[in-house]
């Protein structure tokens, strides 16, 4: 039974969000949510949505979560400060994300929820209090997916500026 608990904790590498077309199309069309010292932009794409922001439709490896953490030069200069948050911030996002996913799963219309969480304080915090931004943050998410405030994209930014040929 640990097995099975150990392996639901894991992220893949269908959860990183690596591909330059989504993380763009996140900055660019995504909304924001704050509870500092973290920021989280999010973007959630239909089916739709997803294959189209593609030109030879979706790659394989795109999960229904996918997020990635920053910590900008400009707040933390020391390299070693940036990688101990993102540590953290990706520990804590691993820990309480179990509630986001299956609201995911459940609503049907997304068919991946992409996230960038951004760390905004000039200093170092400790892990309990970015764990608990964290819950507090998926946990705003997770109402608005509930609630059905989240807008759900299905075309592209791309197709609507071509012209018709």
């Amino acid at each position: 039974m640990n097995e099975i608990k150990q392996a639901d904790n894991r992220m893949g590498k269908e959860e990183k969000l690596r591909l330059k077309t989504l993380v763009d199309g996140l900055f660019r069309e995504g909304e924001t949510l704050y509870d500092f010292p973290l920021r989280i932009n999010f973007r959630a794409l239909g089916q739709e949505g997803l294959s189209g922001s593609f030109r030879c439709g979706t790659p394989e490896g795109v999960g229904p979560l996918q997020m990635l953490v920053t910590v900008p030069k400009r707040k933390r200069r020391r390299a070693v400060d940036r990688v101990l948050l993102r540590r953290r911030i990706r520990e804590a996002y691993r820990l309480n994300r179990h509630r986001l996913r299956e609201t995911v799963a459940e609503s049907g219309a997304i068919a991946t929820l992409g996230m960038a969480f951004i760390y905004m304080h000039g200093e170092n915090s400790d892990y309990a209090l970015i764990e608990k931004k964290m819950r507090r943050l998926l946990d705003r998410l997770t109402t608005m997916i509930e609630e059905g405030r989240l807008t759900v994209h299905n075309n592209t930014q791309d197709k609507k500026d071509e012209p018709d040929q």
